[in-house]
């Protein structure tokens, strides 16, 4: 897998890819968080390519204090090969570079096997209560 910054040209693809993942949701328009993530870190906003299609994302970002992990995607049917954790090196690499000595990320606690996932690659639970307040809906 060759990993590269986000070009719009995937576009489609990558929003095929978060559906196919069960990441899209109705309040959330994808296509307008890619244009929002474009405007605030680009660099770290990676793609995964395998002859030229998208297999797997990831949005990072830092805004001072931690860096954040969002979108990170593998096609359903390369889970497990080591794409999302190739790609996860890559953007924590990235991330720390800019100086943020955290990550943090949010996990639906219903999704067991991505939990599993970052425990794995060393993310330990927070005990901390994630909340969130929309500012623009996007339906």
């Amino acid at each position: 897998m060759k990993i590269i910054i986000y070009e719009e040209k995937y576009q489609d693809q990558l929003v095929k890819l978060w559906q196919a993942c069960g990441l899209t949701v109705s309040w959330n328009d994808p296509v307008k968080d890619i244009q929002r993530k474009l405007a605030k870190d680009p660099e770290l906003f990676l793609i995964g390519l395998i002859n030229d299609i998208v297999v797997a994302s990831v949005m990072g970002g830092y805004e001072g204090h931690r860096g954040w992990i969002n979108y990170l995607a593998v096609s359903p049917k390369l889970q497990k090969s080591g794409y999302g954790r190739q790609l996860m090196e890559v953007v924590e690499k990235k991330i720390a570079e800019q100086g943020a000595p955290k990550i943090n990320l949010q996990i639906r606690t219903s999704n067991v096997d991505v939990i599993a996932f970052y425990k794995a690659i060393g993310y330990k639970q927070d005990n901390v209560v994630g909340m969130g307040k929309r500012l623009v809906s996007d339906e």
